[in-house]
């Protein structure tokens, strides 16, 4: 049997997506007075909004 699909067609299928993933890095400093980071990787729609994002422990 032949195959149904291509790989152009599979290629054509996948959505793009526009957003840009941005890493954010956030220091506090622990009960102890050491100064622990956390960090997380953040999809923006624009590199203006990485002022505004807020992660938590």
């Amino acid at each position: 049997m032949a195959k149904t699909q291509t790989f152009g067609d599979k290629t054509k299928k996948k959505a793009v997506d526009t957003r840009v993933n941005v890493k954010v890095v956030k220091a506090y400093r622990s009960d102890k007075g050491t100064i622990k980071f956390v960090e997380r990787f953040v999809k923006v729609d624009d590199l203006g909004q990485v002022e505004k994002i807020d992660i938590s422990r």
